[in-house]
Formats: structure tokens, C-alpha cells, sequence
């Protein structure tokens, strides 16, 4: 990183930053500004949307906006940022969209200060060298908000997808002022559902500037489903070989899926999560568990060791796995009767399949969905847990009750809408001089 003072403040010179950039072959190529041929620039000034991603969340949300904007005929290029680089390349497989530049961050801490600092250096480089039309970001990442931001100073105008989300709060940190920051950089906000915007025109959001679309995610779950029931039936290569062989003993059992990985719940929360589920096998022979357990050894040591505790004819029901890929996710909870979750993205997803859900938490982000009855806030409280999921395996009247016949968070067009607008001749202008229509 380059050291800074007053002389590199007043510099123009480029950052000591890499992108590379990602060959047909899959190599990469390292490609600084300083090093780019004006063949490479002129080609890569046709580019028109650029969006910045760096996490799996984002990967996944942004993945049918890319599409949509493609089918339409529109250049889509893309810019990792590397926070997630272990999971995030085989998702860009998945959903057919491989980055364009990589930024190698080359983090040497892991301070949000030090994360925030690279990202700029290597995001003005980056929109440098593809000098996009539109930035398009998702959500409430870092990198989402250093795109904003590097957008805006770049006078480039800036695409919020999931806009207008918020706690009202502290926490979650940093995501919390991150969305808060984005809304006062963009010009096109796409908030998913009424609430998120009533909250922006709250925070005096032009009302001509929000667009309530509904969420991304319904979209990717949605078609997350119908490709791996095309592709491969029953038999999901995706899922770990444990959770195979467990499904095929298992085949005429009712599925609970079990995730917790906020840091909140960690220690005695998430051991009384695996007390309860202990209690609801053992109220409910027909009923198996499977739980990707979080990577911190510490976390599922705590899992390990509740289930140790159990007769054999109990442990046997439980099955543990390493976190899962994307498409083994969402082949999970078409399968699963419902889930427990602390997860905001699994509350959303498991409403696209109609699945109940039973929230880990106190309270939610997600609180449209608990609002039409899809999902319960239950803590982590072992009697919670036990009788709300009781109810759910006993009475097929509250079961039903909780099956939403619409996600509140979307219909599966999401995606389309948000093309439509930006595509649209009187939304899309390009920053070099043209003033910038409604």
C-alpha cells in the first residue's frame, strides 16, 4: 500500500495496487493502468455496467441482475473484490458470470480500516481502467460502499440493489452505516419490500429516485431450483457425500435444517440450539437434523459435544457437514420440512420454496416475513425452539399457516424490473458531460 503524505495526497500517480485481469483461459493477467495498452483501454471504454462484488451474499443477489441486464443486450462486467475468495469463484461458475478484473487486496491486517483503504485504492484503479457508465452495488458489504463512494467521486452514477434496509441501530456493524452511506451516494435505489422504502423516504430519498422491486435473492433460489432439478434430479453432486448417504437412509423422515453462525449466538446459545434440536428428535422419531456447522473449531466443538451426549439411537438422526456451496443450500431447503436459522439470506430463500421458519434471534431485519406469518422469532431458548417446532410437526393446520403463498420479499422478477430501469432511454446517460435524466 502506498504510504500516505502530503506529496501523495497531491499525486496523481496510480496506487501500488494489482488488478488483474481474467483470461478466457482462466489465467490472470496482471494488467495496472500503468502497463494497458490504448487498444485494451478503448476496447474496455465500450463497457456500460460495472458492478463491484466481493462476497458470496453479493455474488448471489447480483447474479439474476446480470443476467437480466445481458438478455437485454447490455455490456455487464465485473470486478472481484476478493473478500470471500475461497467460495467466490466457484459460485461465478455456478451462475455463469466470470469476473472481469480481480483486485488482489494483499491484506496485511485485518482491521476494517486497512480493508477499507485497499479497497479504494484498488476500486479507483479498477473504474479507471473500465471507465463503466453505471456502478451497480448489492447491499451492505465494504466493498459495496467503496464502490458508491469511488463512483460518486468518479461522477459516475451509482445503482443501490437491496437499498433501504435498516436496524435503526449500531448492529449490525459495520453493514448498519454502510447502507446508510450508500443511500445518501446512489441515484437509482431498489429497495426489496415497502419497509425498506418508507425507510428511505425517511432518510429524503427523492421518491423518483426509489424503485421498490422486490429482493434478488427470490430470483437466484428460484432458479437455483429449477437448474439443479434439471441438471440433476434427485441426485445433487453439489451436496457433501455424508449428507447423501444420510438423505437416502433418511428418505421417508421429515428434514429439519439447522444453521447458526452470528457471532451473538456462539458459546451457550448455540449449545442450547443443539440441545433443542436433541429434544425435538427425540419428541419426534420420524425427524432428522442436518446442520452445516460453522468452520470456527470452537463452534463446533460445542455442537460435537451436546450431541455426544445422546443415546445413539438420537446421534444417529443428526447429521453434521462442513458450511455448504450455494446450490447444496438451496437443494437443502427445498427438501427440508423447515428450517432453524439464524440467517437473514436463509430467511429470505426458504420463504421463495413456502418453507416455515424459526428464527434463532430476538429480532430480525427480516421482519416482513415474521409480519405474514411465515416465520417465528424463537431465540435460542430451548422451550421456545422445542414447542414452536413441536406445533410445526404435529399440526398440519399451523404448518399450512405458515407455507406463504408469496414470499414478501419477491416474486422471482426482481431482476427483470431493475433491467427494465436502467435500461430504460430516458434512465441511462453516461457520466462524460450528459446530464443525468429521471
Amino acid at each position: 500500500m502506498t504510504a500516505f503524505n502530503k506529496a501523495n495526497l497531491r499525486s496523481n500517480a496510480a496506487p501500488e495496487i494489482t488488478l488483474l485481469l481474467i483470461e478466457p483461459t482462466g489465467s490472470r493477467r496482471d494488467i495496472t493502468t500503468d502497463n494497458l495498452s490504448p487498444d485494451f483501454t478503448q476496447h474496455m471504454r465500450k463497457q456500460t455496467f460495472l458492478t463491484c462484488l466481493g462476497t458470496r451474499p453479493e455474488i448471489i443477489k447480483m447474479a439474476p441482475v446480470y443476467k437480466a441486464l445481458q438478455a437485454q443486450g447490455n455490456r455487464v462486467q465485473i470486478i472481484h473484490t476478493g473478500q470471500h475468495e475461497a467460495v467466490a469463484h466457484e459460485l461465478y461458475r455456478f451462475f455463469e458470470m466470470p469476473p472481469d478484473l480481480v483486485i488482489d487486496l494483499q491484506r496485511k491486517s485485518s482491521t476494517l480500516a486497512h480493508l477499507t483503504s485497499a479497497l479504494t485504492d484498488g476500486l479507483e484503479a479498477a473504474m479507471r481502467t473500465l471507465q463503466p457508465d453505471v456502478v451497480m452495488v448489492q447491499g451492505d458489504t465494504t466493498s459495496a460502499f467503496i464502490g458508491a463512494l469511488i463512483g460518486y467521486y468518479d461522477d459516475i452514477p451509482v445503482a443501490h440493489i437491496e437499498a433501504g434496509l435498516r436496524t435503526h441501530e449500531r448492529d449490525p456493524f459495520p453493514e448498519e452505516k454502510n447502507r446508510e452511506m450508500i443511500g445518501r451516494l446512489a441515484r437509482w435505489h431498489f429497495p426489496p419490500t415497502d419497509q425498506a422504502r418508507r425507510n428511505l423516504l425517511a432518510e429524503n430519498i427523492p421518491p423518483d429516485q426509489i424503485h421498490q422491486v422486490g429482493n434478488t435473492v427470490i430470483d437466484a433460489a428460484l432458479w437455483t431450483r429449477d437448474r439443479l432439478h434439471k441438471t440433476f434430479g434427485q441426485d445433487n453432486p453439489a451436496l457433501p457425500s455424508v449428507a447423501q448417504v444420510f438423505l437416502k437412509k433418511h428418505a421417508d423422515d421429515r428434514l429439519i435444517l439447522i444453521t447458526a453462525h452470528r457471532r451473538e449466538n456462539w458459546g451457550q446459545p448455540i449449545r442450547q440450539i443443539a440441545q433443542a434440536a436433541a429434544a425435538i428428535l427425540t419428541d419426534h422419531p420420524d425427524t432428522v437434523v442436518i446442520w452445516p456447522v460453522h468452520p470456527n473449531p470452537a463452534v463446533r466443538l460445542d455442537v460435537e459435544n451436546e450431541i455426544a451426549k445422546l443415546p445413539q439411537s438420537v446421534q444417529r438422526r443428526f447429521c453434521l457437514t462442513a458450511p455448504l456451496e450455494y446450490p447444496a443450500l438451496i437443494d437443502l431447503l427445498v427438501r427440508c420440512h423447515f428450517t432453524l436459522t439464524d440467517s437473514g439470506g436463509i430467511q429470505e430463500e426458504a420463504s421463495a420454496f413456502a418453507k416455515p421458519v424459526l428464527v434463532a434471534r430476538n429480532s430480525t431485519e427480516r421482519q416482513e416475513l415474521v409480519d405474514v406469518g411465515g416465520a417465528r422469532l424463537v431465540g435460542t431458548d430451548i422451550d421456545q425452539i422445542r414447542f414452536h417446532a413441536g406445533l410445526l410437526l404435529s399440526n398440519a393446520d399451523i404448518y399450512r399457516q405458515m407455507q406463504v403463498t408469496q414470499s414478501p420479499f419477491g416474486d422471482g422478477l426482481s431482476a427483470q424490473r431493475i433491467a427494465a430501469i436502467l435500461s430504460s432511454s430516458n434512465a441511462l446517460t453516461t457520466h462524460d458531460g450528459a446530464s443525468l435524466a429521471n
